[in-house]
């Protein structure tokens, strides 16, 4: 009776052990690279799919800016302590495909946790379109943006302009901003009639919307890979050309590299008009709001006589790393299906900016007449839809993104200083590009 007693509390131990370990919730690891108050949005609908799912918990984790997070991936997987699901912004698209590191979410979603009931067909073609390579769809799109021109109404009525008829063309920008532009009796600018930062998505896009490629075989989507750049022609010079003449005359402020200057002297008041993210539209009309005038956006100009092609998807998608158990590759998948979801995008769209990537919640914004009560968004969603479904639009596939853009603001900032005519620095920059692309390439020969 002794030996059956001690058998009984063993087997019994056992069972109540194996009972709470079967109970024990899949833990999936989410890195992303939002901060501040987008950090905050994000963790809300983290807590959100936690609370709905006993059996998964959701660990999300903010890893810095977007090179942060994937540098420090790529370094995880070495160590073999990646994350399950990561977040990774657009250009960063070749390398997550070379690196072997990931499961195609639609290999995902079909295959390992073979959801039928998903729609592939859920999502806005012009954001499903950038993500899909080789025919599948290879990362979750989550946090989209492309960028619009902004403008102060009422600098343009003080101007003697019409607010509703914002610059179209390259011409018109220049004409409208030495009419915005204002100086005091000693000839310093007080305020600006526009005004860029130095960065390279904003010459990716406004080749873009000339219908211009930037690199040869399809921006890198034909048969083959990209080997030559083409920021050396027409489109990409005549809009470097273009920048270089506005600040010259001193009708656009000139703040260096990055997004805070420009975008600092917007809000302020010392420039009437400048390119930004669609991303900041929520920002923008509430800085609006508070400092008393009324906020203007409008598609990017273009070369008159031009077509227009229109604009990239920017921002982030949501990348499953492929080395985890299958459960935890389910679980990982359950939250990116939530992601995706009609509510999730809206509140995403509502509280940030960012585009809601589904049809669904498109519509549902519509019938909620929130695009009639908030046409600065509005504008946003016109440019991307109507936008040319072609290569151009679609994105280039470059697996040295990051540092393609790093040689474009280079050059930039060389014509800005006097230092290369834009002919000549984009002759440079197209050769230390090309060179890059070699160099890439020959890793995956």
């Amino acid at each position: 009776m002794r030996k059956f007693s001690v058998l009984m509390v063993v087997v019994l131990a056992f069972i109540l052990t194996f009972s709470a370990a079967a109970q024990e919730p899949v833990t999936i690891e989410f890195w992303h690279a939002m901060g501040g108050y987008n950090g905050e949005i994000v963790n809300t609908i983290v807590d959100r799919f936690n609370e709905s799912h006993d059996d998964i918990q959701v660990e999300a984790q903010n890893t810095g800016s977007y090179n942060d997070t994937l540098t420090k991936t790529q370094a995880a997987v070495q160590s073999g302590s990646a994350p399950h699901i990561v977040q990774i912004y657009e250009i960063g698209t070749q390398v997550m495909l070379d690196s072997g590191i990931i499961i195609p979410v639609e290999e995902l979603g079909r295959e390992v946790a073979q959801d039928d009931s998903f729609d592939w067909g859920k999502f806005l073609i012009p954001v499903s379109n950038y993500y899909n390579v080789n025919g599948q769809l290879n990362s979750m799109p989550f946090n989209s943006s492309t960028p619009i021109l902004y403008y102060n109404k009422d600098a343009f009525e003080e101007a003697g302009l019409d607010p509703n008829q914002p610059p179209q063309t390259f011409e018109e920008l220049k004409e409208y901003a030495r009419k915005l532009t204002i100086r005091n009796e000693d000839g310093d600018v007080e305020r600006y009639g526009f005004t860029l930062g130095i960065v390279g998505w904003f010459v990716e896009q406004m080749t873009a919307n000339q219908d211009a490629l930037l690199v040869n075989n399809n921006n890198g989507r034909g048969e083959g890979r990209a080997t030559e750049s083409y920021l050396d022609q027409e489109p990409v010079v005549r809009f470097i050309e273009l920048w270089q003449e506005m600040v010259d005359e001193g009708i656009m402020l000139n703040p260096g590299r990055g997004w805070d200057g420009a975008k600092q002297a917007f809000l302020s008041g010392r420039a009437a008009m400048m390119i930004e993210s669609t991303a900041q539209v929520t920002n923008f009309t509430n800085n609006a709001e508070n400092d008393g005038y009324e906020l203007g956006t409008a598609f990017l100009p273009r070369p008159e006589g031009v077509d227009r092609g229109g604009v990239i998807i920017g921002g982030a998608s949501l990348w499953a790393v492929r080395d985890h158990p299958e459960e935890e590759l389910k679980a990982a998948w359950e939250f990116l299906s939530f992601l995706s979801e009609m509510e999730q995008q809206v509140y995403w769209f509502e509280n940030t900016g960012y585009f809601p990537v589904t049809k669904a919640a498109v519509e549902h914004e519509m019938n909620g007449q929130f695009f009639a009560q908030n046409p600065n968004h509005l504008t946003a969603f016109l440019q991307l839809l109507l936008s040319k479904r072609a290569p151009s639009t679609q994105g280039a596939l470059i697996g040295t993104f990051p540092e393609v853009r790093q040689i474009v603001e280079e050059a930039v900032e060389k014509t800005l200083q006097g230092d290369l005519t834009p002919q000549e620095a984009m002759d440079e920059a197209a050769s230390r590009v090309d060179r890059s692309l070699e160099q890439y390439n020959s890793l995956y020969e």
